[in-house]
């Protein structure tokens, strides 16, 4: 819902002082808990990947003549991406030794002060009552996203700019923009918000750093795509075209590259549409996006092994053998089969 995967960081202190206090080994929900946060977004109306992915297959061929819309992507992708989640959930209940079977874990607990880290007050919401304006500020930020998906849906619904005869529909990207511009400014009037306590937010601050460090990386990374354009395309299109399910490798292995999806959509769909792959193997592989979990580098990786106090979410010798990797395939993996089936039921 909210086309980002940093609102995980609010979620880590709670998931992580629920499973230590029930005896839960806290890496289990917490690794799978970050892949659910970033493959979400290719199920999430409102976020940057998605809306780029709907602007791109626009200027394809589309779904038997018609251009790929909101909703038909989403219609692959929300499924497709809770299959990938709930098959990397199931296996990682039983991943890991339990606590009281854990050797490391248990030697941890002689020392007293490490007890009382691992065992220590967290943060959490459970408990705590929240006054009336905060239901009203959800309500208006879930109105703002029934207008976008209505928007996205329905291009009559928006305005139509440009001259006589070559006018088009709003983007969908500055209509994302307006609306959560609008519902944000109507948040602050009628819901008792205090502006100064703004940048003071956890969420806030994971987004300035998100905002400065993701789009450094994605600008860089189009202009490095934009000037070796042909190039690419060249050494491309030859194993895309004989084989279209390449494109989801490359579409993986470039958004381990460029550490964003909408970056890698933004780099590589061109591409697709460029050597004419069919925009349904586009819709299927959308999952494929996210492959920054390859390495532990991304923010959201990184904050869940910090908050999980108990030690059991690592990174490993190896580096490559961290808490994220397996989890991530069969996520990713289960998402594009899912998806691929579907296009092949509905398209």
């Amino acid at each position: 819902m909210c086309g980002t995967g940093h609102v995980v960081y609010t979620m880590f202190p709670i998931i992580y002082d629920i499973a230590i206090k029930k005896g839960i080994r806290p890496e289990r929900p917490m690794a799978v808990a970050s892949i659910a946060s970033q493959i979400g977004i290719c199920a999430s109306p409102v976020s940057v990947a998605v809306v780029s992915m709907v602007a791109i297959l626009g200027r394809s061929q589309g779904i038997d003549g018609h251009p790929v819309s909101l909703i038909e992507l989403l219609s692959v992708g929300m499924p497709a991406t809770l299959c990938g989640v709930i098959v990397a959930a199931l296996w990682s209940m039983r991943r890991g030794k339990d606590l009281d079977k854990d050797p490391v874990f248990q030697a941890k607990l002689q020392d007293p002060e490490q007890k009382a880290y691992i065992y220590g007050e967290s943060s959490t919401l459970l408990d705590k009552v929240f006054p009336k304006e905060a239901y009203w500020a959800t309500w208006i930020f879930f109105a703002a996203i029934g207008a976008v998906v209505l928007l996205g849906a329905f291009p009559g619904l928006r305005p139509v700019l440009g001259e006589v005869g070559k006018a088009k529909p709003l983007s969908m990207n500055l209509a994302i923009q307006m609306m959560m511009l609008s519902s944000g400014a109507l948040i602050l009037m009628f819901c008792k918000v205090r502006p100064q306590e703004i940048p003071n937010g956890t969420v806030f601050k994971a987004g300035m750093v998100a905002v400065i460090s993701i789009f450094g990386v994605a600008w860089m990374a189009d202009t490095v795509f934009e000037a070796h354009f042909e190039l690419l395309k060249n050494s491309l299109a030859g194993v895309v075209a004989t084989q279209p399910w390449t494109y989801a490798i490359v579409l993986f292995i470039v958004s381990k590259l460029v550490n964003s999806q909408a970056a890698a959509i933004a780099a590589i769909a061109p591409i697709g549409v460029s050597l004419g792959v069919d925009p349904k193997i586009m819709v299927a592989f959308l999952p494929a996006a996210y492959g920054y979990f390859i390495l532990p580098t991304y923010a959201s990786d990184l904050a869940c092994i910090g908050f999980d106090r108990s030690g059991t979410t690592r990174i490993g010798k190896f580096v490559i053998n961290h808490s994220f990797i397996i989890p991530g395939l069969i996520g990713v993996g289960t998402g594009c089969l899912v998806g691929w089936l579907i296009v092949k039921v509905l398209f």
